[in-house]
């Protein structure tokens, strides 16, 4: 039976955890709209650090800064709805309304800094969930880390789809000035339409182009993420959403193709159901295509672009509009040249 998700939310499934051997299920005799509507609930985080160290070879960085677990934007697709599940938690609606804040995130972040062990290196914000999803709002997590890196001059990449990231500006322009930092916001879609069904709860496609030029103007080296693509889907949209986003400023460009770990699959398959029934035996077979006859593969290199045909064909679509709209065109890394330890400002001064 297929699911009524929640208005506002990816998804209205809670597949049971992998870990787990007791789960439980909705009644499916009661109707979905005499439910009551999951409300988003905030739990402290009481991590005692924050800076995770990682040795993917296709990860472009080497340490990571997660501000929160769980994402209330409830993108039916996001590869990091697995995680919840070391929790004792869902990948499904409970990754959407179970977000768990890091509020000691800049204090702990000062304290790692400040280390002598500590060898300057780009960090990126954030690798899993997003930094700037709702929750932001409210809790400044991710502000307030900012914060501290602009102090530090420490170097900083950031990605996002949400448009709140141009509130911080101010900070993306100081760190700039010292090549300290690069914000890609990551666009899927340029149908808004689309864009709410697959990503409920992020900013709109418009006002994340918006987001773009704002930084931009600000100075901020800004860059684009058409991620994921999704075969059978949006994958037509790459060139236009390259198009887009540099014509609001952006100088970079990446892309990745759908991976489904784990329970996102059935959170996507349900989203397919519910949202695209027409288009999911494409979909499928054309995902199939790229992942070997599967819908995952987890092996280094070949996991963000899919491998045969069809990923050629998206490798070298990509290229070639990204030659075109004069993105990549630069190649220089982030700069710890100008780093300095939290504090050494007043010792200097005395």
């Amino acid at each position: 039976m297929e699911s009524a998700a929640p208005r506002g939310r990816g998804t209205g499934i809670n597949p049971a955890n992998r870990f787990e051997e007791i789960a439980y299920e909705l009644d499916e005799s009661v109707d979905p709209a005499d439910r009551p509507a999951p409300k988003t609930r905030f739990f402290r985080d009481a991590t005692r650090s924050v800076l995770v160290r990682n040795d993917s070879p296709d990860i472009p960085f080497t340490w990571g800064l997660n501000p929160y677990r769980g994402c209330e934007h409830g993108c039916a697709y996001c590869y990091a709805r697995p995680y919840h599940e070391y929790l004792g938690l869902s990948a499904g609606l409970d990754f959407e309304t179970m977000i768990f804040v890091k509020e000691d995130a800049p204090e702990l972040l000062e304290r790692e800094l400040a280390k002598p062990s500590w060898v300057p290196d780009a960090i990126s914000i954030s690798g899993v969930t997003d930094p700037y999803q709702p929750a932001e709002r409210r809790f400044e997590v991710t502000r307030r880390c900012l914060r501290v890196l602009a102090d530090c001059r420490a170097p900083v990449g950031v990605v996002t789809k949400n448009a709140l990231a141009a509130r911080d500006a101010d900070l993306f322009a100081e760190l700039a000035r010292w090549d300290a930092v690069r914000v890609f916001v990551s666009i899927t879609t340029l149908d808004a339409e689309l864009a709410r069904r697959l990503e409920p709860r992020a900013s709109t496609p418009e006002r994340r182009l918006g987001a773009l030029r704002a930084l931009s103007r600000a100075g901020v080296p800004v860059g684009v993420m058409a991620a994921p693509m999704i075969p059978g889907l949006n994958d037509h949209e790459l060139p236009r959403i390259l198009e887009a986003a540099a014509e609001a400023g952006a100088r970079w460009a990446g892309f990745t193709v759908l991976r489904l770990p784990y329970t996102v699959k059935d959170v996507f398959l349900d989203w397919l159901d519910r949202h695209e029934p027409g288009r999911k035996a494409k979909v499928v077979s054309q995902l199939g295509a790229l992942r070997g006859g599967g819908l995952n593969d987890a092996r280094f290199g070949s996991r963000m672009r899919g491998e045969g045909v069809f990923a050629a064909h998206l490798k070298r679509l990509f290229e070639v509009s990204g030659r075109r709209f004069g993105l990549n065109r630069e190649r220089q890394p982030l700069s710890a040249a100008h780093f300095r330890r939290p504090g050494g400002r007043q010792l200097r001064l005395l």
